[in-house]
């Protein structure tokens, strides 16, 4: 990914075009002689094809993870082979500490093992192993602690790591992040009392990161400074940060490639969201929760690209929201649980997904030049629809 990442994925292998598609690089001699010999006793009838049944290679893998006791390494494999080996035997859980050895070495691309039980350290000789193979990594929710991360330093070409609930990682080992895992481009650490303001400073030589999750990290406030330099970050998640607030809403100011911000139910104002106006290539806000009035549509206003807006259980009122109307590319807008009334509508008719009701439909009677409609089969019912059409002259209702 970009210019610093050596590695490309090797397109997958399906049904039994084998040959042709296997990654020439990690090709080893014999692989196939190997193939032959294990899978021979697999009967040709199950395998021809028609309808809804599994290729050749599908139930190659699959009788491969029925005997995983009788393979001791698979790196003799190709690693499109070996990669499809250990994702059926990670959905299917039947990945061990015994069967996990048999991937040493073998280039895997993706280990996506978030909620597998049993992940520990001990696994992390095996998954490290894959080196600069290694592009996509998942531990959510496992026990490994500090000290898998500093196994991944040889990884260099990692681009995705999601460690969402690893309550055992700390602080101290986000410094291994910094040290060697530059090519990252998406990191996720949702609930993690590891991400604190200090421990944030891991983040800032992520130069390439696109992708930041840390909803639900509770000691957050004060590191979003750390994020600064990473100009090419594009999607930011803090939702339910309770202890995020208006002082750091202006360490976003200069992340100018921004398009997703989620910042539902955080300690944010309308000071904090007049903070934002910068941001001009956000396409999605998320202030759902959040201790904001219809004062802030002043400030989103500027954010000209702005296509999805939740403000949702906010503090707004029918007054101040024709503001709406200068949202001229808003697409989806959810305002539920505001003290606001059908009055809003008028603002609104450049919108088409939002939750109409009959009651809507009637304040919509007054506009009496309205040629043109779409409902999108919302909550309207032939109530509404009788009170709309007896006033205004609809040529096309959709």
């Amino acid at each position: 990914m970009g210019g610093i990442c050596s590695r490309k994925r090797d397109q997958e292998v399906l049904g039994d075009g084998i040959a042709s598609r296997l990654s020439g690089r990690y090709g080893k001699s014999g692989s196939s002689k190997w193939l032959r010999n294990s899978f021979g006793h697999v009967a040709v009838a199950d395998c021809q094809a028609g309808g809804n049944r599994p290729s050749l290679m599908e139930l190659c893998i699959q009788q491969i993870c029925k005997d995983i006791e009788r393979y001791k390494s698979f790196s003799v494999l190709p690693r499109d082979i070996s990669q499809q080996i250990f994702n059926e035997l990670a959905l299917t859980h039947s990945l061990n500490d015994d069967s996990l050895v048999a991937f040493l070495d073998c280039a895997l691309q993706d280990v996506h093992l978030g909620d597998y039980p049993g992940v520990k350290d001990s696994w992390m000789d095996v998954i490290s192993s894959q080196g600069s193979s290694l592009l996509s990594l998942d531990l959510s929710d496992s026990e490994i602690t500090d000290a898998a991360l500093v196994c991944l330093k040889d990884c260099s070409n990692l681009q995705e790591m999601t460690l969402n609930y690893c309550e055992s990682i700390t602080e101290h080992g986000l410094k291994h992040i910094r040290a060697g895992l530059n090519s990252l481009t998406s990191l996720s650490f949702k609930r993690s009392t590891a991400i604190t303001a200090e421990g944030m400073q891991a983040f800032s030589t992520l130069v390439n990161l696109e992708k930041l999750d840390l909803e639900r990290c509770s000691q957050i406030h004060g590191g979003l400074i750390h994020l600064k330099g990473l100009t090419k970050l594009e999607s930011l998640n803090i939702r339910c940060c309770k202890c995020i607030t208006d002082l750091d809403m202006k360490a976003l100011t200069g992340l100018t490639n921004l398009k997703e911000l989620q910042l539902s139910n955080c300690n944010i104002t309308d000071f904090g969201v007049s903070l934002l106006r910068g941001l001009e290539k956000i396409v999605i806000l998320n202030l759902e929760g959040c201790n904001v009035t219809t004062a802030c549509l002043d400030s989103l206003s500027a954010l000209v690209n702005l296509a999805y807006l939740n403000l949702s259980r906010c503090g707004l009122s029918d007054e101040g929201c024709d503001k709406f109307s200068e949202l001229k590319k808003l697409k989806v807008l959810s305002l539920a649980f505001n003290n606001i009334t059908d009055a809003v509508l008028v603002h609104l008719k450049d919108l088409s997904f939002t939750l109409v009701t009959d009651g809507g439909l009637r304040r919509l009677s007054g506009l009496t030049s309205l040629k043109s409609l779409n409902l999108d089969a919302r909550q309207i019912t032939d109530t509404g629809l009788a009170a709309l059409t007896s006033k205004a002259f609809i040529i096309y209702l959709l």
